[in-house]
């Protein structure tokens, strides 16, 4: 078999020399030279993620960065400008306060890819929020489900896309500095797998996480215990560790110093001053054009 391989190579190479000549070059260039047309959407991004953050959001859908077992659709581009926007202003720029915009730059994903249709996983009845991958990129989906009426209200604004910024940063921090196999053993015999949809709430709070999909794996308990905290004021905390009862809270509570202490350590991050500049920003969401870049 080699000798065949060798012998096909070998007729390959002969052909290749014989059909070799002497061409000349037309000069034509084969990269780009040429800044790309840009509209205002196109400008504002350029000037306020890649310019200061080195980040490209690609909100025009590109399939090298589709998962395409999902039926998907582009992100619409008004909606993706209110969406980055708000992302700027809760996410960057809250972690820039907290932080300082070295760690903004140092930390955040090169590529934020918006999708315009939710990611549904059919055969579940469950629906992709976001994904990281590799530290590189992050996906938020369903951005043409953003509504005025969502804008409005705070609760479904974060289930939809400020709890899932967190976590997938989450992912990031942690892909980048591991936390402690310790996290993991407070909840072991309680993940679930791909079963974590067939959990309620309180289900999953008495067992010791903050939400189903938390049940999953000890990753996105760890990222679902970061996004969930720093997005949810104290009041509903509490309401959380109270339908947890006396089994569920102590595990929670476990966890959340874990998770404190690690972003403290490794990142001398306070996710209690995050949250509260989280929280701040998202009572002043109100004030901000989003019908306007400027």
């Amino acid at each position: 078999m080699k000798k065949i391989y060798l012998l096909v190579f070998a007729s390959f190479l002969i052909l290749g020399f014989a059909s070799c000549s002497k061409d000349d070059l037309n000069g034509a260039e084969i990269f780009p030279t040429t800044s790309p047309d840009r509209d205002s959407l196109d400008l504002w991004l350029l000037k306020n993620y890649t310019k200061p953050y080195n980040v490209a959001v690609e909100y025009k859908m590109k399939d090298i960065y589709s998962d395409m077992s999902y039926n998907l659709v582009p992100a619409d581009s008004a909606k993706s400008a209110k969406l980055m926007k708000i992302a700027k202003y809760l996410w960057f720029d809250a972690y820039a306060e907290a932080m300082g915009s070295d760690f903004v730059k140092s930390n955040v994903p090169r590529i934020i890819h918006l999708i315009g249709s939710p990611a549904y996983n059919s055969g579940e009845g469950t629906e992709v929020l976001g994904t990281a991958e590799g530290g590189l990129m992050i996906t938020l989906y369903n951005v043409n489900g953003l509504t005025d009426d969502m804008l409005a209200d705070y609760s479904t604004m974060t289930e939809y896309y400020f709890h899932t910024m967190h976590h997938e940063f989450t992912h990031i921090l942690n892909q980048k500095k591991p936390y402690s196999d310790s996290f993991q053993l407070i909840t072991e015999n309680g993940y679930v797998s791909g079963d974590w949809y067939l959990k309620s709430n309180s289900a999953a709070h008495e067992a010791g996480f903050v939400t189903p999909y938390a049940m999953s794996e000890p990753v996105e308990d760890f990222a679902e215990m970061m996004s969930v905290y720093v997005t949810t004021s104290p009041a509903d905390w509490e309401n959380i560790m109270q339908d947890a009862g006396t089994t569920g809270a102590p595990l929670i509570q476990a966890k959340l110093d874990l998770v404190r202490s690690y972003m403290k350590e490794s990142w001398n991050l306070d996710i209690d001053n995050l949250r509260a500049i989280v929280l701040r920003r998202a009572s002043e969401l109100k004030a901000i054009d989003l019908n306007h870049l400027n």
